[in-house]
């Protein structure tokens, strides 16, 4: 089947360019403020809350109803994904797959 949805040619290098300078926006890292570093997960929090509320507050289903409940869910897993990122307990940074032998355990020499 011939279609003409495409004539010419598309321009990939102009696409990969842009591309490439939303990955290098993305994923530069940046820094902020202890403060504001420290209090962005409760200010996550206040939003979702805040969005939730806001969404309960309209008396009769407008548009901006959908969106403000998608917001108010995406706030409150971002605020409990970075809280539960920044306090994890340091054991789960162990890793549990070695499994040393008793000649390798501390304090033990591996003679019975």
């Amino acid at each position: 089947m011939l279609t003409r949805a495409a004539p010419k040619q598309v321009d990939l290098s102009a696409t990969q360019n842009l591309t490439r300078s939303i990955e290098k926006l993305a994923t530069k890292k940046i820094w902020l403020p202890r403060l504001l570093y420290d209090s962005l997960p409760y200010f996550y929090l206040a939003s979702g809350v805040a969005a939730f509320f806001a969404a309960l507050y309209i008396s009769e289903w407008f548009w901006v109803v959908p969106q403000y409940i998608l917001f108010s869910a995406a706030c409150l897993h971002l605020a409990f994904v970075v809280y539960s990122r920044r306090h994890k307990p340091d054991d789960e940074s162990i890793d549990d797959s070695v499994i040393l032998r008793p000649s390798d355990r501390p304090g033990e020499s591996g003679l019975n």
